[in-house]
C-alpha cells in the first residue's frame, strides 16, 4: 500500500504439523557441517534408496553423498540461511518440502521428499536448483 511491501502469511491447521517440524529439523541438520561430516548421522537421515540431483545436475546415490559429505572440509562450509519453507503431503507416509537456501554466493531452491512412516523421518529424494543472480527469487 502506497509503495510499502505487503507480506501475506497463510496459517493453515494440519494434523501433520508434528511430522513437518521433525522433517524441517532433519533437513536443516543436513545443512550443518557437523552432521554432514558424520557418516553415521547422514546414513540415519537418508533412506537406503536415497538419490539426489545436485545443483550441478549430477545424480548422486546415497553412498556417494555419504562419502562426499564426510570429506568436506570443516572450514569450507558455513551453514546457509533458509526461508520460504513449504510442506505438502503427496501421500500417506510422505512429506514434500520446498525452501530457498541463501549463501554469500547466491540463492538456490530445494525440494526434498521425506518418508515419515517410521520412527524418524528419512530422506528419499533431494534436488537443488540455482536461482540466477538477476532474479534472486
Amino acid at each position: 500500500m502506497a509503495g510499502a511491501a505487503i507480506h501475506i502469511v497463510r496459517l493453515v491447521r494440519h494434523d501433520d504439523v508434528g511430522h513437518w517440524a521433525a522433517v524441517k529439523d532433519a533437513e536443516t541438520a543436513l545443512l550443518t557441517a557437523d552432521v554432514r561430516r558424520d557418516p553415521a548421522r547422514v546414513e540415519a537421515l537418508l533412506h537406503p534408496g536415497f538419490v539426489e540431483i545436485g545443483r550441478s545436475g549430477i545424480l548422486w546415490t546415497r553412498r556417494e553423498i555419504v562419502t562426499a559429505l564426510a570429506e568436506e572440509s570443516p572450514d569450507a562450509r558455513v551453514t546457509p540461511q533458509t526461508d520460504e519453507w513449504e510442506f505438502r503431503r503427496p501421500s500417506a507416509g510422505l512429506v514434500l518440502v520446498t525452501y530457498r537456501l541463501s549463501t554469500p554466493l547466491g540463492h538456490s531452491r530445494h525440494s526434498s521428499l521425506w518418508e515419515v512412516s517410521g520412527a524418524a523421518p528419512r530422506l528419499r529424494f533431494h534436488q537443488g536448483t540455482v536461482v540466477p543472480t538477476a532474479s534472486a527469487q
